[in-house]
């Protein structure tokens, strides 16, 4: 091992039990910082023994998040919410926690800071998640300026919440609806290569005080996303084009049943504001890529089909005939 200390914040997540598992492949030593500890054992497992240890914090709470950084050499924040339900809001945990943690962070001298942020983050969004995504940016570089900011596209891999989301629907539905007629941009990126990416910002002193943006090799319309995942899981299904102002209408609907307990709402009006403007890598200023991290990205079409075949009808058994 190299006998530093990475602490990952959130690291129980999707991206963050990869970043976790990466981590300790390269020989770090890791402190995942989680609110609920005895939910992530399964973390211990992808170190040897003693190499991954948990502890309970909460970005909300500042001496939790302060006693979880003791001895820290670097530090990763991945804590982040698709939608707000209860206590977890976007201003507390995206704004407020991000916050928090560079403040405690710079406090007891830590250098190496890494934040996942989102492409699309800006203060000055209509949408309150791209809003309070670039509020933590500009809060962690208030107050560690050499923190290097990580922005990915929509990320995918076998826990994703987008094509198994949509693909869940595709079994229950006869139609799936794409927002604005489908055409809004995304170039999708494997939750590998940003966990590969987050852990080369950490050993490489170019990366201090840089933004990255990341996506896969390719970009797609939500259409073609839609019509990829269908493909893959052999289902033919209506895509249903549906105006904004409409789909504005149908988020608010997935809020009111959001509000049931332990229930994701399937859209979110602050989801239909993000949908109006394309989620791709910026080639503007001085913006990072995984090119420039060494990271080869893979291809959506190489990976969905790991995981896709188990909406198919006969799961691995079933031909893909649609």
């Amino acid at each position: 091992m190299t006998g530093k200390l990475a602490v990952v914040f959130g690291g129980s997540g999707f991206v963050g039990r990869n970043v976790v598992r990466e981590l300790a492949r390269r020989g770090w030593r890791v402190r995942v910082a989680v609110r609920r500890p005895h939910h992530a054992g399964y973390l211990r497992t992808m170190g040897v023994v003693g190499q991954i240890q948990l502890k309970q914090c909460n970005v909300r709470h500042r001496p939790s998040v302060e006693e979880a950084l003791v001895g820290a050499d670097a530090v990763v924040n991945l804590v982040g919410i698709l939608y707000q339900s209860g206590s977890q809001r976007f201003d507390t945990v995206q704004a407020g926690g991000a916050a928090t943690v560079a403040r405690a962070a710079a406090e007891a001298g830590v250098k190496t800071f890494v934040h996942m942020s989102a492409i699309g983050a800006d203060p000055e969004s209509e949408s309150l998640y791209a809003r309070t995504k670039g509020e933590a940016e500009r809060a962690v570089k208030e107050a560690i300026p050499l923190a290097t900011i990580i922005r990915p596209s929509i990320i995918f891999g076998v826990e994703d919440e987008f094509f198994n989301k949509f693909a869940s629907m595709a079994g229950l539905s006869p139609a799936l609806p794409l927002i604005g007629g489908g055409k809004t941009k995304f170039q999708p990126v494997y939750v590998d290569d940003v966990a590969d990416a987050i852990c080369e910002t950490l050993t490489r002193p170019e990366a201090a005080g840089r933004i990255y943006e990341i996506g896969g090799p390719r970009v797609y319309t939500f259409r073609e996303l839609m019509e990829l995942m269908l493909s893959e899981i052999g289902q033919r299904r209506l895509l249903l084009p549906v105006p904004f102002p409409l789909a504005s209408l149908m988020g608010l609907g997935g809020e009111v049943a959001g509000w049931a307990p332990f229930m994701e709402p399937p859209l979110t009006r602050d989801q239909v504001k993000m949908l109006k403007h394309d989620n791709v890598v910026s080639t503007k200023g001085n913006v990072g890529t995984l090119a420039d991290l060494g990271v080869e990205p893979h291809t959506v079409e190489s990976i969905l089909p790991s995981y896709m075949v188990r909406y198919r009808r006969y799961g691995q058994f079933a031909e893909n005939a649609a």
